[in-house]
């Protein structure tokens, strides 16, 4: 899956971590709360500025990072 242009690094936010369209959320954030057992559907109730492609975007970015 393409994540380059969901997936953002800026030095100033967030300490230069992957985050999810510029916005404040990162993809470690969101990795988090899928593994505490978090479904799709509660994350996209609790932040409902994500979309599902945003989450698949964060697991397959995360799938990347571990390859590498």
């Amino acid at each position: 899956m393409q994540y380059q242009n969901i997936i953002t690094i800026e030095p100033g936010k967030r300490g230069g971590k992957p985050c999810i369209r510029g916005m404040r959320i990162t993809v470690y954030d969101v990795l988090s709360y899928l593994a505490s057992s978090m479904t799709s559907e509660e994350l996209l109730d609790d932040f409902p500025y994500l979309t599902q492609k945003d989450i698949l975007v964060c697991l397959s970015y995360g799938a990347d990072q571990e390859r590498l």
